[in-house]
């Protein structure tokens, strides 16, 4: 497979491919990240598959990264997160509390 072409797939991936909630109450936040992130993935494959697209795949899949970042998997607790907190021998409402700081 052409380098260019699993690059942009891996950024398409990294958009798509966020952590799981760890409540419903945190799926509100992860629901809204997860859509403004496959906005930017559909908008970037919509531009390569183009039949005259304005830029290459490579300039393409640098500018998909740069929204990703505009709009990191953060904000809420993960499951993953949630669990660890747990086997750490904190409680289950300790663990889904987002850190001082950390905005929804």
């Amino acid at each position: 497979m052409n380098d260019d072409i699993r690059n942009l797939l891996a950024a398409v991936l990294e958009a798509l491919d966020i952590p799981y909630p760890a409540t419903v109450g945190h799926a509100e936040v992860c629901d809204r990240i997860r859509n403004e992130r496959a906005m930017h993935a559909v908008i970037a494959l919509r531009s390569v598959l183009d039949d005259k697209p304005l830029m290459d795949i490579e300039w393409t899949t640098a500018y998909l990264r740069e929204q990703l970042a505009k709009h990191p998997a953060t904000g809420y607790v993960t499951s993953d997160q949630a669990r660890a907190t747990v086997a750490e021998g904190k409680s289950w409402t300790e663990a889904v509390t987002l850190p001082a700081g950390e905005d929804q």
